[in-house]
């Protein structure tokens, strides 16, 4: 969860309204003073989704952000086959449809929600007007572009050219890192992970088991991993 980091905006967080709140969580926003915050959350709408809902469709037209304030989402693609394969889980504070803000454009991807979620959207006229009172915001839009891009390039070429253990190993270390503990808990499903990393959930639970065998890991539920030898994970 991307929290606001600056002074004015966490110091008042108490008494801004559920869609200033909204708007204070995305990293693109979060720099900016309390009373523009609010002036845009005048140009944004909320609504809540249930689980299982579309927010977006490939090939619907991508003309708003959508910004996450409650629960999570999953931004998929379908291969020819009708295979999904997962881009990425957005959860409170993450956004998409930033490409809507820069041009016409329509989704290339699914959005639809893992649980009842509350989304808040703005237009890509009203950030544009945005974009001419704060130029900054521009820059962190392309930080965030240059990140995704990059993100996603190393999705792709760790799935092309790297052994599924390999694949599995990296993204528990990629875990531990993040959230610098060896006691990590998975943020999506098997089924999930296994769509990211381009394997099946039968191999994802096999493979964890070895690992647990190898005295590697120990698992505790179907999310819960301690990490016993992170060592032997990067060695893969």
């Amino acid at each position: 969860m991307h929290s606001p980091n600056t002074t004015t905006t966490s110091d008042t967080s108490h008494t801004m309204a559920p869609q200033t709140l909204c708007v204070s969580l995305v990293p693109i926003f979060n720099h900016l003073p309390v009373d523009e915050l609010r002036s845009i959350v005048t140009k944004s709408k909320m609504r809540v989704f249930e689980r299982g809902e579309f927010i977006h469709h490939a090939g619907d037209d991508s003309n708003q952000l959508f910004i996450i304030h409650q629960g999570k989402v999953k931004v998929y693609r379908l291969s020819e086959g009708g295979k999904e394969q997962l881009v990425r889980i957005l959860e409170p504070g993450d956004f998409t449809g930033e490409l809507a803000l820069l041009c016409d454009s329509q989704h290339d991807s699914y959005a639809q929600t893992m649980e009842k979620s509350t989304i808040c959207t703005i237009g890509r006229d009203d950030f544009h007007a945005l974009l001419l009172r704060h130029p900054a915001i521009s820059l962190h839009v392309m930080a965030e572009l240059a990140l995704r891009l990059g993100t996603s390039e190393n999705q792709t070429a760790v799935i092309a050219t790297t052994p599924v253990d390999e694949r599995i190993g990296l993204y528990l270390v990629s875990l531990s890192e993040k959230s610098n503990s060896l006691s990590i808990t998975l943020p999506m499903s098997r089924r999930h992970l296994a769509s990211y990393l381009g394997t099946t959930p039968e191999t994802i639970s096999r493979r964890l088991t070895e690992f647990e065998e190898a005295n590697w890991i120990a698992q505790s539920g179907q999310r819960k991993i301690d990490i016993l030898d992170l060592d032997a994970l990067l060695l893969l």
